[in-house]
């Protein structure tokens, strides 16, 4: 008897219906771990420049000074030894977060309050400012600012002469 009795065939039919089930499941898991990981990688690298942005211009007497300390943090941190059109659009967009994170960091007493500006508009507060150049770096690069974080440093060979 080589034919399969209808029952088994269906049977079999079942556990191969459950088989693509459980690889699709799988194979959306992974792509939603992925994601996750992702955010959570893109979350710390937000957090820890931000806090060294904070450090940086909180240290600064002037708004000018405060930015281009941030801006040069920045290039260190990427590993920006050479301007280039590019990197300077992007330092560009930057300096308007630093210049936020300049403002969130005076103190705003009853005599004086602080208001920073780039050229002559007015600095939105440091979240909608990072918002805004996450979002402009989106659309003018096609990919999130923080895989700049990404880059490989390979190992180097310990020489001893």
């Amino acid at each position: 008897m080589t034919d399969i009795h209808p029952f088994i065939a269906e049977l079999a039919s079942q556990a191969g219906a459950r088989e693509h089930e459980e690889s699709e499941f799988r194979r959306t898991m992974a792509t939603r771990v992925a994601a996750l990981a992702e955010a959570r990688a893109f979350a710390n690298r937000r957090m820890n420049l931000m806090k060294s942005l904070f450090a940086t211009v909180a240290q600064a007497q002037t708004e000018e000074i405060a930015v281009a300390g941030a801006i040069a943090a920045l290039s260190n941190r990427l590993g920006w030894r050479e301007n280039s059109d590019a990197r300077d659009e992007v330092l560009v967009q930057y300096a308007k977060v630093a210049a936020a994170a300049f403002a969130a960091t005076r103190e705003i007493d009853d005599d004086e309050i602080v208001t920073a500006s780039i050229g002559d508009e007015p600095v939105a507060d440091i979240k909608t400012e990072l918002e805004a150049f996450e979002d402009w770096y989106v659309e003018a690069r096609g990919k999130p600012f923080w895989v700049l974080f990404e880059h490989y440093m390979p190992e180097t060979q310990l020489v001893d002469f």
